[in-house]
């Protein structure tokens, strides 16, 4: 099921208006009471009228404290563009009370709790936000209130910071889709200032003097123009409190604060942007301009784009994607707090024309405004949007991410009501909010036109797989939003693991049987109505033939396309009903597959789950479109500066036969030409099967009717191949740098690291994740703490033990910098690791980072899914459920001995390897592999 593409708008479980509060709000002097609906109290701060919106829930010992500002790209003009994002990451400085030389600032604080945190700026607003313990409550409520009004905003920040926030702008210059979507929002806009993007134009991030963000910050952050949002674990008199204490004491803005009154005029005619670069595969887009958020035409535009796009039964991808004329085709309907666009997007396939792909969707667009939609295709877009009320209320942030967003917008009820604003939308209305806004004079078309692509005639592949999903318009984060975890002990570095601070007891909720000779595992979690699913097994890419390194991935994208009982369609349109998502994908040592759903649909799910598992409909038709789609997958990764380097890396480091060495996409796309269908159904003849199958259900989890469903569907399956052996020193240790050179390309990136012959399971690989995180992980390692924060030199650098769940892996340092930076970049770097390496860590470092790990571990089993992810990773490496419950005792054993003694026996900087991808100066493309500079 195609990604829905506004995750924060999400909904909460509780739809309807109810103005009758949970329980009796409290009374606490210097308040006003507002309102409560859905779950949650409106407070407001007497002396200075801060907004505050309160939700406890005590099912887990975490909390998430958002403070959301009213103030925006949407604020900026001609010479400030990018100044509330640039003043974001200048938050983060310190303060006259807080900064890095006290050893108090934000990130010394946070970081040392586990805490995740960031903050992000967007059209209407930006916000901050820590998800952490709950008893570090009264510490975040004090440093946010501090930096609301007390940041020092000194220019020797703002210099190496001017340069990170560069960096980042260049980040996004790389994808052909941000420049496609940068574009034609400058066309859509000519006079309102959704115009410019919010991260601004260059030349403003490069020359806004210190002055003009101070006047920024002394305009739009007081009090009176913020919200502060607390979701989870605390007493309302608590929180309340602590904000009165810390935040009482700001009075309002003593001005008013300028009004936003420009208006887009009326457009009367459709515009054109065309984007012109090296790449591999075109893009068409077309724009629609539509209405605010707040609108009572929006719900209807929404579920409008999630029918031309949304899912295998959507208009678009049955007349483009399934016609082989795209990868995929998407949409970004904009929810803000003016009118806005709602984008189309067709990614085209090999051999397909931007004409083609552009008259097809104007073409169904015109045919769903002449003949509308069916009550089918609304009821299943509302049932999903619905569903999703109940899927985001999985954890604290979740909560309070959705409701930043309907502040920005201007109402946070609407977190509530816009649930039945879905649920009154009909054909009706579906139709004629096409008639009103999807018409050509209010159009907007952009095509993505690849030059003749440079680079390598020998083109490194995507680390795993060459993921086709566009990353479309969305707010600029202070720290790389990849850096939140997936899941408990899976983040490398870590950054964010998961369990309690060394106190807790999830082995003993959880409930391990054997069904049909698969392992099912139970955890119930006191979140209300959903169930997630996780599961995996010995089917991945080091099963594949040394001839064929596609047949695992070709086979496990054929599970969706079908069954013999069912058609692709019908699966799609029962699982729609409920709101219900199935999704499967392939890992170098496992086929996996994960699905969500509503208690209720839990046998309904295990059923077509287990149905795609054992009887795939493997039709000669799906297995040709799926050939297309994924050469045309692979192609598209070749534009990715990111997964070049990281994949090269991985056949510089491994030698041949190891499964963590990848094979070219030109090697790929070669084979999946020639694999047959046969070939396909003899692997998943000989490797699917309940045989070593792992599944993991957590949620509101009933274990009766899920092992009964299970019963049923897993009855008389046998089969399943054994998992391979792990590899043993296949490596390459001879050092070297390799250049991989990409045209029209602004940022550069770089892997850095070698094989380590650790695996997951080995005595000393704790040892060095740790001494690894220390100097790679979050604002207090080493590597951000100088290469970004004091140089500027880079928006993003880490480094981390990688691959080694299943095998011996590798360590490795990633970093992104221009190419005017490169080579100062890379000596910084090289810096850095020289000192780590000689010296080692310090022993404040050390208890510094295992708090950090172990509070980390607590906030990650906060949501669900984290759990449910922690549980099949724990077996699949080899432990016991128990391993989440010994994890913290683990960490807390490790001494500076070990760690630095780690480092030394399994690293070596002269025998690294380093990677460059990109329009690196000096390279120019050659016909043949750029030769290894020794």
């Amino acid at each position: 099921m195609i990604k829905r593409l506004l995750p924060l708008l999400a909904l909460p479980l509780v739809a309807s208006a109810d103005p009758t509060p949970a329980a009796t709000p409290a009374v606490i002097d210097g308040y006003s009471y507002v309102r409560s609906l859905g779950g949650i109290n409106e407070y407001r701060l007497d002396s200075n009228g801060l907004q505050v919106l309160l939700m406890p829930d005590h099912s887990v010992p975490v909390l998430t404290f958002m403070v959301t500002y009213r103030v925006g790209s949407r604020n900026e003009v001609t010479g400030s563009t990018g100044s509330t994002h640039l003043l974001e990451h200048l938050m983060f400085k310190g303060t006259t009370n807080r900064d890095r030389a006290k050893g108090n600032n934000v990130d010394q604080l946070l970081e040392r709790t586990g805490a995740q945190y960031n903050a992000t700026t967007y059209l209407d607003r930006t916000n901050y936000y820590e998800t952490l313990g709950s008893e570090h409550l009264a510490m975040v409520v004090e440093m946010e209130a501090d930096r609301m009004r007390n940041l020092k905003l000194d220019d020797n920040d703002r210099k190496p910071e001017m340069t990170v926030v560069r960096n980042e702008f260049e980040r996004g210059e790389n994808s052909p889709f941000q420049a496609l979507i940068k574009e034609t929002y400058q066309a859509a806009y000519v006079a309102h200032p959704y115009h410019h993007s919010t991260i601004g134009w260059r030349s403003d991030i490069e020359r806004v003097p210190i002055e003009k963000l101070r006047a920024f910050y002394d305009t739009f952050y007081w009090p009176d123009n913020a919200t502060v949002t607390v979701i989870g674990d605390f007493k309302t008199e608590d929180a309340l409190g602590l904000i009165k204490k810390f935040y009482g004491v700001y009075p309002k803005a003593p001005k008013p604060y300028p009004e936003m009154y420009t208006e887009e005029p009326e457009q009367t005619g459709q515009r054109r942007v065309t984007v012109k670069r090296a790449g591999q595969l075109g893009v068409v887009s077309v724009g629609f301009k539509n209405c605010s958020g707040l609108h009572d035409d929006w719900a209807s535009v929404e579920i409008l784009s999630n029918i031309l796009t949304d899912g295998k039964n959507s208009r678009l991808y049955r007349a483009l994607t399934d016609k082989g004329l795209t990868t995929n085709a998407v949409a970004f309907n904009g929810y803000f707090r003016d009118p806005s666009l709602c984008i189309l997007f067709g990614a085209l396939a090999p051999g397909a024309t931007h004409e083609q792909v552009e008259k097809i969707i104007f073409e169904e667009v015109e045919k769903l405004k002449k003949d509308g939609v069916t009550q089918a295709e609304v009821d299943a877009a509302v049932a999903k949007q619905i569903s999703d009320m109940a899927f985001q209320r999985d954890g604290s942030f979740a909560i309070a991410g959705q409701l930043n967003e309907h502040i920005a917008t201007g109402d946070w009820r609407n977190f509530v009501l816009i649930g039945d604003k879905f649920r009154h939308v009909t054909p009706e209305s579906v139709q004629s909010v096409a008639n009103k806004y999807f018409n050509v004079d209010q159009s907007t078309v952009g095509w993505f036109i690849p030059l003749v692509p440079g680079g390598a005639a020998h083109p490194p592949a995507v680390a795993k797989r060459a993921d086709d999903q566009p990353e479309l318009n969305r707010p600029y984060f202070y720290r790389d939003d990849d850096e939140k975890p997936a899941g408990p002990l899976a983040v490398d570095g870590g950054i964010s693991t998961g369990g309690a601070a060394g106190s807790s007891n999830i082995a003993a909720g959880v409930i391990r049987t054997k069904i049909d000779g698969v392992d099912v595992i139970a955890y119930k979690t006191g979140v209300k109505d959903v169930v997630y699913l996780r599961g995996s097994l010995p089917a991945g890419d080091d099963q594949d033939p040394a001839n064929n390194p596609v047949l695992a991935d070709l086979t496990s994208g054929m599970l969706d396309r079908g069954t013999t009982t069912h058609t692709k369609a019908e699966i799609t349109s029962l699982l729609e009903a409920v709101g219900a998502e199935i999704t499967f994908s392939n890992q170098t040592n496992a086929a996996e597959f994960s699905a969500k759903c509503l208690k209720k649909d839990v046998p309904l799910v295990i059923s077509l789950l287990v149905e795609q598992l054992r009887h795939p409909a493997f039709t000669e038709e799906e297995f040709a479109k799926l050939k297309k789609q994924q050469m045309g997958g692979w192609k598209r990764a070749l534009e990715n500066t990111d997964f070049r380097a990281t994949d090269e890396f991985t056949r510089a480091v491994y030698a041949p036969g190891h499964p963590n060495r990848q094979a070219t996409p030109d090697e790929k796309i070669a084979a999946i030409d020639a694999t047959k269908l046969d070939d396909v159904k003899k692997f998943h003849a000989d490797h699917y099967g309940p045989n070593h199958l792992t599944i993991v259900a957590a949620g509101d989890v009933d274990l009766p009717a899920v092992q009964e469903s299970l019963g049923k569907a897993l009855e008389g399956w046998t089969g399943g191949a054994a998992p391979t052996a792990p590899a043993r020193a296949l490596r390459n240790d001879a050092p070297k740098e390799t250049t991989v050179f990409l045209a029209d390309k602004t940022s550069v990136s770089i892997t850095f690291g070698q094989a380590t012959g650790l695996h997951y399971g080995d005595p000393d690989y704790f040892a060095l994740r740790t001494g690894t995180a220390i100097l790679g992980s979050g604002f207090t390692g080493r590597l951000m703490g100088n290469v970004r924060d004091k140089e500027g030199l880079t928006y993003g650098i880490g480094a981390g033990l990688n691959r080694d769940s299943f095998t011996d892996g590798d360590w490795s340092i990633t970093a992104t910098f221009a190419p005017a930076l490169l080579e100062k970049g890379i000596a910084s770097t090289k810096r850095q690791l020289t000192n780590w390496y000689s010296n080692g860590v310090t022993a404040d470092e050390l208890e510094r980072r295992k708090d950090n790990l172990i509070g980390g571990f607590k906030v990650s089993l906060a949501t669900t899914n984290g759990i449910a992810q922690s549980l099949l990773l724990a077996v699949q490496r080899g432990k016991d459920v128990g391993w989440l419950d010994e994890y913290p005792q683990v960490i807390r054993s490790l001494t500076l001995q070990q760690v630095n003694g780690a480092i030394k026996k399994h690293l070596d900087p002269e025998k690294m390897v380093i990677v460059e991808a990109g329009t690196v100066p000096g390279v120019q493309p050659a016909a043949t592999p750029t030769p290894e500079k020794k």
